[in-house]
């Protein structure tokens, strides 16, 4: 009896129609099937939604698509950079024999791989090995995956010099078999997949990057690995493209400019942390400004809570348990003592958030239904204790502030204040310069408090009120808060980078653990839900994102410095004190330059600075009450009489309302 003719496969494509086999069949065969084109551009299988390799049996009735170039979401990407990394490292092997290979994922906008080798790499050596990986594209080296016992794979690996590799290996369980893909007749590696199904299929638009230092599984005690980074695109268009923002992106670095811009430092002795210059400041309290009125607008009331609280409200929070390894914890010698010889004794932490904190104002007296939506705001100063390796100029930091705010509301309120929200949100972003936001929604993490009745509670709930407010989102599984899902909101900046800012996350974990309650319309006690939502994220980082975002050329009306009254000559000293008083009293941030130097070297020193307007004056200008207008970007310098000009510059000055 022919059992696979018993057992028909039906094969649903996306375009609805069905193909059905008798037995099992590969992606492959599918493709091939479909026509001669679809077969030749073929990369991998969408098997009801999970990426296989092209070469997978399909042995049921599934959901299938067969996945080209032309598909646009991550997929493709991250497959092309997987296999990148693994041509990299045959192409490393093949050139230096006796090369260890480690571990190499694919990574955003690239991959890299991990070696052990006692000679550093060299630029040089970078183009070897991606000629080398041209070459290996080239011999067209067909991918395939076997499976392999462990003890078998242990002892293959420990036979070629593999040692690292074998160490890996031997801490999956015995019970399990390894995946291993080999990559023509010698080259093979321990891996998952999927893969593509030829070397040729990965094209060559790909370079490498740069070399730097990693430690074996990531502990400073293992030996040091060496780190190649590189990139890899669907094709050399992209590439050019991605390393042409690369270079704009250079020249837009937040760290550079702020140097350039006398807005910020960072040192050593406080590192991670921030030195705000006087410019900088400015910036910082004229985005705190536009920020609190808009909030305030919105029926926010703004609190203050305090930097160090005793750990109990950690514990009781749960954060003590999630986030211990973050927080700084106070060192006085007495509280060090008491907690060294009994941990029950009051320790204190520097907050690494203040969502806690905010629960504890509102248990302060009874709260009704009727004092619900309460929304609470805060430009709160946190300290999270980030790996030294991770800091980034302001972008990432040990001491921030965030323009933080809990909305405590009723089950029934949560639609109705996420579309608010989102309104909120979305015209700070537009008044900001921001036009493409996108939204990710952010289900259950692995380590989380509540139960899953409880996250399908709160996912349902955020679910609802996006439809409601018409938020399209895509999903970013298990990356909500450990307390709730969450809202993410991505900015695309000016070269096309995407930052992730904004958040709203849903809670009903937090009110149960610090025993927030409210007085329903029935008598009784309830639990209030718990919206936390930041706009900025952080002040620091938000300030790096505009800085680069704007190359330092910020709008009129958020410029540390709006203006510089600027002399050709010492004849205009004496007026431009005068134009400089009037700039101040229309509420311009002025500067005035009476240097000796010449108007050219003022315009160069003051351009550098990004300052958006210089208002030069000579003799004439003294004489007739005017001023000359010098726009940075090269505008038509414009003449105008002093009335004019400070009534220009003050429209230009006004805040987005």
């Amino acid at each position: 009896m022919n059992v696979a003719a018993q057992n028909p496969v039906r094969l649903t494509l996306p375009d609805g129609s069905v193909r059905s086999y008798d037995g099992p069949v590969t992606g492959a065969k599918l493709a091939a099937d479909i026509g001669p084109g679809l077969a030749k551009a073929a990369l991998a299988l969408r098997v009801d939604g999970e990426l296989k390799d092209l070469a997978t049996p399909l042995s049921r009735d599934a959901k299938i698509a067969i996945v080209t170039l032309k598909d646009e979401g991550p997929e493709v990407l991250e497959l092309l950079r997987h296999d990148a990394a693994h041509v990299m490292a045959e192409a490393v092997q093949e050139l230096y024999p006796g090369t260890q290979i480690t571990f190499g994922p694919s990574i955003e906008n690239g991959f890299y791989y991990d070696f052990v080798r006692d000679e550093p790499f060299t630029p040089d050596d970078l183009a070897k090995i991606e000629a080398k990986m041209k070459e290996i594209v080239g011999r067209d080296e067909k991918i395939e995956r076997e499976v392999w016992d462990r003890d078998q794979a242990i002892s293959y690996f420990k036979s070629i010099g593999e040692t690292y590799k074998a160490e890996w290996i031997g801490e999956i369980p015995k019970d399990e078999d390894i995946s291993i893909y080999r990559q023509g007749a010698k080259w093979l590696d321990l891996c998952v997949g999927p893969h593509l199904p030829s070397t040729a299929k990965l094209g060559t638009a790909f370079k490498l990057m740069r070399v730097s230092g990693a430690y074996w599984r990531g502990d400073a005690a293992n030996r040091q690995l060496q780190r190649v980074y590189g990139t890899v695109w669907r094709n050399q268009k992209e590439l050019d493209d991605y390393l042409r923002m690369l270079e704009e992106a250079e020249k837009r670095d937040h760290r550079r400019l702020g140097r350039e811009m006398d807005l910020f430092h960072q040192q050593d002795e406080a590192a991670g942390m921030v030195f705000w210059h006087p410019k900088g400041w400015q910036l910082w309290r004229s985005l705190e400004a536009f920020m609190r009125r808009r909030l305030e607008h919105d029926g926010y009331v703004e609190v203050k809570t305090p930097q160090l609280v005793d750990r109990k409200l950690w514990e009781a929070s749960g954060h003590w348990e999630k986030f211990r390894e973050n927080m700084y914890i106070s060192e006085n010698e007495q509280g060090l003592k008491d907690f060294i010889a009994d941990p029950a004794e009051r320790v204190f932490a520097l907050k690494p958030m203040n969502c806690p904190c905010h629960v504890q104002i509102f248990n302060q007296g009874l709260k009704s239904y009727r004092d619900l939506p309460l929304r609470m705001a805060e430009f709160g100063s946190c300290h999270r204790h980030e790996p030294g390796g991770a800091l980034h100029g302001i972008m990432r930091v040990r001491a921030f502030t965030q323009d933080d705010a809990h909305i405590f509301c009723t089950p029934e309120q949560i639609t109705d204040e996420t579309v608010r929200f989102a309104g909120l949100l979305m015209g700070i972003y537009r008044d900001l310069g921001f036009q493409d936001v996108r939204v990710k929604f952010s289900t259950r993490p692995e380590k989380r408090a509540g139960d899953d009745a409880l996250w399908d509670r709160m996912e349902g709930a955020l679910a609802d009120a996006c439809k409601v407010a018409g938020i399209e989102y895509s999903i970013n599984p298990g990356e909500g808060a450990f307390y709730g899902p969450k809202l993410e909101f991505v900015l695309r900046d000016a070269i096309g980078r995407d930052w992730q800012c904004g958040t709203l996350q849903v809670d009903f974990v937090l009110p149960e653990r610090l025993d927030a309650n409210y007085v329903g319309e029935d008598g009784a006690k309830h639990r209030p839900v718990m919206l936390h939502r930041a706009i900025f994220g952080s002040f620091e980082r938000f300030i790096g994102i505009l800085i680069e975002n704007y190359a330092g050329k910020f709008p009129f009306w958020l410029a540390p410095v709006q203006a510089v009254v600027a002399t050709i000559t010492s004849d205009a000293d004496g007026y431009a004190h005068e134009v400089l008083a009037e700039l101040r009293k229309a509420g311009i941030k002025a500067e005035i330059d009476l240097r000796n130097e010449k108007i050219n070297y003022k315009v160069r020193e003051h351009s550098l600075a990004k300052v958006p307007v210089l208002v030069v004056l000579g003799r004439k200008e003294a004489e007739q009450k005017a001023v000359a207008l010098r726009w940075l970007g090269g505008e038509p310098q414009e003449s105008l009489s002093l009335a004019d000009a400070v009534a220009k510059l003050g429209e230009k000055a006004s805040v987005p309302a």
